[in-house]
């Protein structure tokens, strides 16, 4: 990471820093200096310099003239099944509560307040199924319900960039962690032995470990030539059928069973065809132009460091 210039900490707000993706850019911005303060819904999860809101409702811009950057990481889960009111919840949590925080800010920064800087939260979901096509942040918006979502969730944020705040959707792809998430989830399923390819496993994953998107988060907050949108992914994306077989070699457990499209369909409905079956092979292009060095490039060293596997013979003979 490029190293922050002499006395430029920033007072950073941050909406859903109780998350798993949030209590990781939290620690890291604290690490590097900056001051931390969370935007809570309820005021018993409150701390000192914590404060309230509601996605749905209006946000005061006086609450957020003291701040210098703004990172958005709320919104509601998306692996539940898609009822309708479930898809209303997943689109309002996260477009209301853009537009809310982006019209504060707004009139925040031409009230003369200090926000110039919107890091939000956003999803390779953009992108929609797109087989073998290498996606980079300029590739054209796919077709789907998470695609409509995640346009008018980056949508959302224009009134702030058009008062000069500097505007970052941070479209994020698998995110890799033990402790949360989806590998977290996998993880009984693989240790038992119990687990094979989704579909026919030829659908593209892409995937970034939770430190270097944190990293990348911090990275595009302080590196003030970070504009537009950017893809948080690891440069080596894999398939469905090449991920299974790799997080099975990493545990020394078999992973011979497949589960078929249809049954996938039936369990989870229009959400397994576009979380699961989607195949999204998203390239890093503006990270990586703008000098963000990937610690986890590589899927299987990634796995082997996050589950502390060790390397394998060949891994080992290639690392001396």
């Amino acid at each position: 990471m490029i190293p922050r210039a002499p006395g430029t900490a920033m007072n950073v707000l941050i909406s859903g820093a109780g998350g798993l993706i949030g209590q990781a850019v939290s620690a890291q911005l604290r690490a590097r200096g900056h001051q931390v303060s969370a935007l809570v819904r309820g005021a018993q999860k409150a701390r000192p310099g914590d404060l309230l809101w509601q996605p749905t409702r209006p946000v005061d811009p006086a609450q957020l003239a003291a701040f210098d950057a703004i990172v958005h990481l709320a919104g509601s889960p998306i692996g539940v099944r898609w009822t309708a009111a479930a898809k209303a919840e997943i689109r309002n949590s996260r477009v209301q509560g853009t537009a809310n925080l982006a019209q504060a800010a707004a009139q925040a920064r031409q009230a003369g307040g200090n926000p110039r800087v919107l890091l939000c939260a956003s999803a390779i979901g953009y992108y929609g199924n797109r087989g073998c096509e290498e996606l980079v942040e300029d590739s054209a918006p796919g077709l789907g319900f998470l695609a409509e979502v995640c346009c008018q969730w980056e949508d959302a944020a224009h009134p702030a960039a058009m008062a000069g705040v500097r505007v970052v959707p941070m479209r994020s792809s698998l995110v890799l962690s033990p402790s949360g998430g989806a590998l977290a989830k996998m993880l009984p399923t693989f240790r038992l032995g119990a687990a094979g390819m989704l579909g026919g496993g030829r659908q593209w994953w892409s995937w970034i470990t939770l430190e270097d998107a944190a990293r990348a988060f911090v990275f595009a907050l302080e590196n003030e030539q970070a504009h537009g949108a950017l893809n948080l992914s690891a440069p080596s994306p894999v398939t469905n059928a090449e991920f299974t077989r790799t997080l099975a070699r990493v545990l020394d457990r078999p992973a011979r069973l497949a589960v078929p499209a249809w049954a996938l369909r039936l369990a989870a409905g229009e959400m397994a065809d576009e979380l699961l079956l989607a195949s999204q092979r998203v390239l890093p292009k503006r990270l990586l132009e703008a000098g963000f060095h990937f610690e986890d490039a590589e899927l299987e060293p990634a796995l082997r460091r996050l589950l502390n596997r060790p390397a394998s013979g060949d891994q080992a003979l290639a690392g001396k």
